[in-house]
């Protein structure tokens, strides 16, 4: 008498369950994912703030005052006149950008305190949303 062979395999209705759990889990991580890039530039531009403000608080400690909006955050590259006291190789080696490769703008006198610095975030421009939306040092510390 012949035995019969037990067929090994899976059937379409396991397949169809494993790829719609394979679906499920993607609807869930997919997202979540997707939006750390931008979450890590706000981050970054936030921690470069940080930074620079670092470097105004000492070019005023050194100089008595913070460079005026014309010098702009290049009075911390290269020397202004009306600098005093100036470490060698500056405050900063270059003018930052944004995690966005935007400038900041930094405006001294501020309107909120002795200066202002702000990214306009990753569409470059005043006023957004999420990602899009202005950071402003004064909101970061």
């Amino acid at each position: 008498m012949k035995a019969k062979r037990a067929m090994s395999g899976f059937t379409l209705l396991e397949i169809m369950v494993v790829v719609a759990i394979i679906g499920l889990l993607a609807a869930v991580i997919v997202p979540n994912v997707i939006g750390q890039g931008e979450t890590a530039k706000v981050d970054l531009t936030k921690a470069n703030m940080g930074k620079i403000v670092q470097q105004l608080d000492l070019y005023k400690f050194n100089n008595g005052s913070y460079p005026t909006s014309e010098e702009g955050l290049n009075g911390l590259v290269e020397r202004p006149n009306s600098a005093r006291k100036w470490p060698d190789g500056g405050y900063l080696p270059k003018v930052p950008l944004d995690a966005w490769n935007n400038d900041y703008v930094y405006i001294s006198p501020g309107v909120e305190g002795p200066f202002d610095l702000l990214s306009m975030g990753a569409d470059g421009v005043e006023g957004g949303e999420g990602s899009d939306a202005d950071i402003n040092w004064r909101d970061v510390q």
